[in-house]
């Protein structure tokens, strides 16, 4: 489904919100709080979602958990990663020298209409095109 949103979140985010209750908590709290936005998100970052929520932390999902959490979430608005997302990632990662799975998040938050790229691996604050990121998990 592609559709609008406000604002875009990243793999780290979704990993916190899906298992971070027990290693951290305070993440895994402002991680689900973001769910109740109107967010989005992309094939990239649920396919990231899926492999990483099985190997990290101390209690990792099993196939079938990752699996419900991402179709869940890809009722979600939902960017697929075609050419267009492709080509605006790469264009984004030799403009601001980030990496290509970078750039290829934000140019699909960008494809979503979000103006907010909720992230721990990027620099918080920082704006590439239309999208500011911020770390959700900075103390405020």
């Amino acid at each position: 489904m592609i559709a609008s949103t406000d604002v875009f979140l990243d793999t780290n985010v979704l990993i916190y919100a899906a298992m971070g209750s027990v290693d951290h908590p305070a993440k895994n709290e402002r991680a689900i709080e973001l769910l109740t936005t109107r967010f989005g998100t992309s094939g990239q970052v649920l396919a990231e979602f899926y492999v990483n929520a099985q190997r990290k932390g101390s209690a990792p999902l099993t196939s079938e958990e990752a699996g419900e959490w991402v179709l869940r979430l890809s009722k979600k608005a939902f960017q697929p990663v075609d050419f267009n997302v492709i080509r605006s990632g790469i264009e984004c990662s030799r403009r601001y020298q980030i990496s290509y799975w970078d750039g290829a998040i934000i140019a699909a938050a960008e494809r979503l209409g979000a103006k907010i790229l909720y992230s721990e691996d990027l620099s918080h604050g920082l704006t590439y095109g239309s999208v500011r990121v911020e770390n959700p998990f900075l103390p405020v």
